[in-house]
């Protein structure tokens, strides 16, 4: 199936309701718990969830061949040391990711942008559609690490996979 037959801003909106059930455990924790160093992630819940928005602006603007510099970043982990304004900045910014998402148009096209964090000062080339599939990819993947976290701190974290927050139940 390409890349433009199936309907990516569902699938955002999938993440979306999943991101909501994880900041909602991370809410119920006390404040020490998201900026609590732990040995994986990007080493806190707080820099993995700002780490996670971040990539989420940069592969939307990105989408929509927008320029933009970490200057202009509202996702940075010196903004953002608390998760309230973490959660209104990045609930602000869904809209704009699921309009670049309903509008990706041909998924074969080409993108080439300069790395910020894989390989600085490097230039990468991917598709629209591949970069739709990283910003999903890379939240699942961070998403997972924040979770690992929780369960640190006897959160069971668990449940978040697509059938179960999408699927109708029939029986």
């Amino acid at each position: 199936m390409s890349t433009s037959a199936i309907d990516l801003a569902e699938y955002f909106d999938y993440l979306c309701k999943a991101r909501d059930r994880l900041l909602g455990w991370v809410r119920d924790q006390p404040a020490e718990a998201y900026a609590r160093s732990f040995p994986i992630g990007l080493g806190s819940i707080r820099a993995t969830l700002v780490h996670i928005a971040d990539a989420q602006r940069g592969y939307t603007m990105r989408l929509e061949g927008s320029e933009f510099s970490p200057a202009d970043n509202p996702f940075s982990i010196d903004k953002l040391l608390e998760l309230e304004p973490l959660i209104s900045a990045w609930s602000g910014f869904n809209p704009r990711t699921r309009l670049a998402l309903a509008n990706l148009g041909d998924g074969a096209r080409v993108i080439e942008y300069a790395s910020r964090v894989l390989a600085p000062g490097k230039r990468l080339r991917g598709t629209a559609g591949g970069l739709a599939a990283q910003l999903f990819f890379h939240e699942v993947h961070h998403r997972a690490q924040v979770m690992a976290m929780l369960r640190q701190v006897g959160v069971a974290a668990q449940d978040l996979d697509y059938n179960n927050l999408m699927f109708d139940r029939i029986d």
